[in-house]
Order: structure tokens, then C-alpha cells, then sequence
């Protein structure tokens, strides 16, 4: 007889509030791995936009994921077994991991498989929320940051207060930027201790006016807001360089919005296109890339912000609390005691 688990799943597209039930007999994922994975025991899960997001968008979600589907990308537990040919990591370490979103088994889980590019190893004692929070969120912040700048250049995150935009501010640190954002009054700190040059708080005058005030000055863009993203994109020329990318982080959640990235990214400007290169940017796992989140992670060169913490019964009140829009920070959940 197979082993169940416990896992909070949706049956089929649909409002979370409504979809999302705690199932305990779930299919516990059991050896033989396959070549390059590993199973996982689930400490803690860290949430995102996407994993409700998706949802919403209702039989087009069944041609981006699977259902039955245990939602949930970012988690951190420990290894319970590896496969035959794993050399880089053993039995009870210490892993951060993120779940290709387009399947179905997910982070809200008591246990998982990961393929070898899903996880990277952390030091034993590293903190399992911290570990859960980070790897949608920092991946997303290098791969849009990384490939468009160099030391020195300036960098606007439109959105520096969220897990994307916190974790983004201190990678464009890392690498040697200059960082402007934009968030709240009362956002403006946490930006600021995360390392933030400079600050524009859209509570106090419209942003796109804000940063005309001071010229082409940014040598990079990047939009993880993406509500204002055609006004923001199209006065770009005054303050984007003329060589500089705009990066639109996740993508538009409704009809007005998939045509407006449409134009931006196929139409010339007199059309209804921008003058900047425009990139659409999705999250993809990257052996390197999560290497290197790890290594910044336990070098203490990055951090998770930690919004909220709930315990694996209160899944469905952490997505509430989530989609609200006004976290600072990431958004966890508890699956195992141990976390």
C-alpha cells in the first residue's frame, strides 16, 4: 500500500478562496529517482503571486499547469534520499528549492521531488524560513537584473518593496549598482534598510512625472508592478538611456493588459511600440543561477525579508494576507514542525 501525505491542492481552475482544500491522502512521492533528483522532506514554503494568479485565468490555466495541483513553488526542507547518480548533495542536508510551475506537485506538501536544476544545497543550520523565502524571488531579481547591467550602472525597480523588489534591490547591490525604487511612504525604510540609493514614493506624486525630473539617467528598467507598465514604458525615452532594457517582470492579468505588451514588444513606436528594447520576463530554473542565490544567501550578502509566517493549517489565510498586495516581504508558511 502507497504512503499518503498531507498537501493543500485545487482540483481545477478557480478563486483560491473556493479551490484550495487540505487533502490528507494525498500520493506520497517514493523512491526509485529518477537520474539528478532528489526527495525532499518540506520544512517551509515560501508563496507568490503566480501561485494563485494562475488560477484565475480559468481553462487557460489547464494549458499552463496540470490538475490536480498542489500549489506552491519556493520551499526549504531537508533531503531524505538522492538518486544513484547525485554527488552534490547527501541525506539530511539543508536544500532551498523551486518547483517547475507548470506541473503539478507544488511546495504545499509534507514531501517533494526535485530534478537537479530545482534546488541547490544550504548550510546546515542555515534559517528554513529565509531558505523557503528566496528562490522564485531571487532568481526573478538576477535573471532580470544580471544580463542588462554592468558596475556602476543605474538601475529603477518600479516595486522595491515586495519579495521580488526587496531581494532585487540587495542582487543589483551585489553586483555593483546604483539602485532606485519606488514604493510607499510606508515602505520607504524597509527599501532603504535593504539598501536602496534612492527612494521615490508613488504616495507622493505620480512616478512616471517623478522620474522625468531628472533626465535619461538609468541604464536599466526593471517593472515588477506591471499595473502602470504602458505609461511607465512608453515615457521611458526620457529617462531610460537610449540603449537601456526595460524588463517587465510576470506579465499582464488581463485582456488590456496581454495587448499592451503585445504592442510594446512587437509594434515600432509610431505604431504603439516603445523606443527601448522590452523584455517579457518569466522565472525559469537555472543550476548556476540558484547556485549562486544560494551561495549570496549563505554568505549573508543577501537576505529574505520575512513579511508573515503561517502555520500549514492557515495556507489559505497566507494567501489572503498575499493578496492583499501590501506585504513587505515574503509571505511563509510552516509545513513541517521542524521548519
Amino acid at each position: 500500500m502507497s504512503k499518503t501525505m498531507q498537501a493543500w491542492q485545487v482540483a481545477a481552475p478557480g478563486p483560491i478562496e473556493e479551490t484550495l482544500k487540505l487533502l490528507d491522502d494525498v500520493a506520497q512521492p517514493t523512491a526509485p529517482l529518477q537520474n539528478g533528483q532528489v526527495l525532499v522532506e518540506v520544512a517551509s514554503a515560501g508563496l507568490n503571486p503566480a501561485d494563485y494568479k494562475v488560477l484565475r485565468l480559468g481553462l487557460a490555466s489547464k494549458a499552463i499547469t496540470t490538475f490536480p495541483k498542489t500549489l506552491g513553488m519556493d520551499l526549504s526542507g531537508r533531503v531524505v534520499s538522492v538518486a544513484d547518480d547525485v554527488t552534490d548533495t547527501k541525506t539530511g542536508d539543508v536544500v532551498l528549492v523551486r518547483l517547475d510551475p507548470t506541473k503539478g506537485p507544488g511546495a504545499l506538501s509534507q514531501y517533494v521531488i526535485a530534478n537537479r536544476a530545482d534546488y541547490a544545497v544550504l548550510p546546515p543550520n542555515f534559517d528554513l524560513d529565509l531558505a523557503a523565502g528566496a528562490p522564485t524571488t531571487a532568481l526573478t531579481a538576477y535573471q532580470s537584473i544580471k544580463p542588462y547591467i554592468q558596475t556602476g550602472s543605474k538601475v529603477f525597480i518600479n516595486g522595491g518593496s515586495g519579495g521580488v523588489g526587496t531581494i532585487g534591490i540587495q542582487i543589483a547591490k551585489a553586483l555593483g549598482c546604483h539602485v532606485t525604487v519606488s514604493c510607499s511612504t510606508a515602505k520607504k525604510e524597509l527599501c532603504e534598510r535593504v539598501g536602496a540609493d534612492e527612494i521615490i514614493d508613488y504616495k507622493a506624486g505620480d512616478v512616471v512625472a517623478q522620474l522625468k525630473q531628472n533626465g535619461k539617467i538609468f541604464d536599466h528598467i526593471v517593472d515588477n508592478v506591471g499595473s502602470s507598465f504602458s505609461d511607465l514604458y512608453h515615457q521611458a525615452s526620457h529617462y531610460l538611456k537610449p540603449e537601456g532594457a526595460f524588463v517587465l517582470v510576470g506579465g499582464p492579468a488581463s485582456l488590456s493588459g496581454v495587448k499592451n505588451v503585445l504592442a510594446a514588444k512587437f509594434l515600432p513606436s509610431f505604431l504603439g511600440g516603445g523606443k527601448h528594447q522590452f523584455v517579457l520576463y518569466m522565472t525559469k530554473n537555472d543550476r548556476d543561477d540558484l547556485a549562486q542565490v544560494a551561495k549570496w544567501l549563505a554568505d549573508g550578502v543577501i537576505k529574505t525579508v520575512i513579511d508573515s509566517t503561517f502555520e500549514f493549517s492557515e495556507a489559505l489565510e497566507a494567501f489572503e494576507h498575499l493578496k492583499k498586495g501590501s506585504s513587505g516581504g515574503k509571505v511563509i508558511v510552516h509545513v513541517s514542525s521542524k521548519a
